[in-house]
């Protein structure tokens, strides 16, 4: 074989290697996040009524000017995936929970935050809210953020196009809002962590801040509590976001872990929910 044509061949080869590699990390990301998401969201209703129409909204809406004016207030944020909030913006601590909200577990979460006078950030999933309005209200009444979680928790959402991204996220708003009336909602968080550039956008565009974590324990594994609480107690730094969950299984050990976690937690930091258009949401 002559010469150009062993250089040809070479470089055909080497092509298919990395673009094989760059599938085979795809694919295995892809399926860790489709793992999770089957560990932790609970079949709490089936079927569903199609999304409602899809807005317009363009630059300079209002979703636009209250996206800026969180983000301003939040401070800078280097290192989340696609520019996703992995600090709280400040020096401290907020405790989010995701999935819910859940009979079982949501009401004991928030009866031990209660005792402890912590205010955390609570992730919601739309089939959830509209089963359980009333959980969603005495999460707000609380004082705690809420933050849309997508309709059905769907990992591969960001995958999806802006429009579908867009009815998703709409639709869970409208359901808060159904449940709290006049609530804001300021954050969205993908299910899996699957965050891409669209969802984020999205997000963006509908006045919320991406968000993402910086401590996770796994609790959706199910560990012991110990685990959980010596997982968060020594990975959680100044504006640390710690990932929990109050739903999409059984929580009884994420539960337990709580009291001693935030006892600990609450002799080294300030815990806070993080902040809405009404200010710096901290505890009383």
């Amino acid at each position: 074989m002559s010469r150009p044509w062993i250089t040809i061949v070479a470089v055909l080869g080497v092509g298919g290697i990395v673009a094989g590699s760059y599938l085979l990390v795809d694919t295995v990301t892809e399926s860790r996040a489709l793992r999770q998401s089957t560990a932790v969201v609970a079949p709490t209703a089936t079927g569903s009524a199609p999304p409602g129409p899809t807005p317009t909204v363009r630059a300079g809406d209002p979703g636009d000017r209250a996206a800026s004016e969180l983000v301003r207030r939040l401070g800078p944020e280097r290192g989340g995936p696609f520019g996703a909030r992995i600090t709280s913006g400040s020096a401290q601590v907020a405790l989010t929970f995701d999935d819910g909200p859940d009979p079982r577990y949501t009401p004991q979460v928030l009866a031990l935050l209660r005792r402890q006078q912590v205010r955390a950030t609570f992730c919601v999933v739309g089939v959830n809210v509209r089963a359980h309005p009333e959980l969603v209200r005495a999460i707000a009444d609380d004082g705690h953020t809420l933050c849309n979680h997508s309709w059905s928790h769907d990992v591969r959402l960001g995958r999806r196009s802006p429009a579908a991204i867009m009815a998703d996220l709409t639709r869970t708003n409208r359901a808060i809002q159904a449940a709290v009336p006049g609530a804001e909602i300021g954050y969205f968080r993908q299910p899996g962590g699957a965050w891409t550039r669209a969802v984020v956008t999205v997000a963006g565009r509908l006045g919320m801040t991406s968000l993402h974590w910086a401590v996770d324990p796994r609790d959706w594994t199910r560990p012991a509590s110990g685990t959980i609480s010596r997982v968060v107690t020594s990975g959680v730094r100044p504006g640390s976001i710690v990932l929990l969950h109050d739903a999409g299984g059984d929580r009884r050990e994420t539960v337990k872990a709580l009291h001693p976690m935030v006892t600990s937690l609450r002799q080294r930091f300030s815990l806070s929910a993080l902040p809405t258009g009404n200010g710096p949401a901290v505890a009383p």
